[in-house]
């Protein structure tokens, strides 16, 4: 099917373009969103009458993206989730996650808007990019960890298998001084109990000359 674009979209051409596209492509993506028209010479004729406050509010609409850009691009968001010891989440972070802790943060952005190149299903630091304008985006970094003290300490660069052997280690650690406090409360024990000694060996013993006698 042929269609004249409206806007710029991505791979495929500029506003004014009449490009060829599938027609399941055209029916079910750039026509319900009014990206394009069909290219019919009623559809091109009135684009051309059309062109310049297209193009006015393309601008428009671009500077304010270009604003929010300025804003958003580099900022990062934390998503709590469970997730097992290893690191795999219970589920998977989606575009409306990144969505909602974004406008949540302060910023207006939809879901549909949001591309995440490859499933979240691990705890860590994700690059996440942000389509404001078919010429406009920008790239947050969501913060997937188990509590917010986990995501200070990603944020600081540690990974989650960083984390697990610290945890591992400090509960080797406090094993280890648990059965130390035990050793020495043992030891205080047996220091405590009293061995018998005799006061003078020879004392209960009979006179060895009047036993003579």
């Amino acid at each position: 099917m042929d269609v004249i674009l409206l806007e710029r979209v991505a791979k495929l051409g500029q506003m004014g373009d009449v490009v060829s596209v599938k027609e399941g492509y055209a029916r079910n993506y750039l026509l319900p969103q009014k990206k394009a028209l069909r290219a019919s010479q009623d559809n091109i004729s009135a684009f051309e009458a059309q062109k310049a406050q297209l193009e006015a509010r393309n601008l428009e609409t671009r500077k304010e993206a270009e604003d929010l850009a300025a804003k958003l691009d580099g900022q990062k968001f934390v998503v709590i989730r469970s997730a097992s010891d290893a690191g795999s989440l219970y589920g998977s972070v989606t575009t409306r996650d990144a969505a909602d802790v974004a406008t949540e943060a302060g910023f207006s952005v939809d879901r549909k808007q949001v591309i995440i190149a490859q499933p979240i299903k691990e705890l860590g630091l994700h690059a996440v990019t942000v389509h404001l304008h078919p010429e406009v985006e920008a790239v947050i970094t969501l913060n997937v960890a188990r509590s917010q003290e986990e995501a200070e300490l990603q944020e600081a660069g540690k990974s989650i298998q960083e984390l697990a052997a610290e945890e591992e280690a400090a509960a080797e650690f406090e094993i280890s001084e648990l059965f130390e406090d035990i050793g020495a409360a043992t030891s205080d024990d047996e220091d405590l109990v009293a061995t018998p000694e005799t006061e003078d060996s020879g004392e209960d013993q009979p006179d060895t000359e009047e036993q003579q006698n």
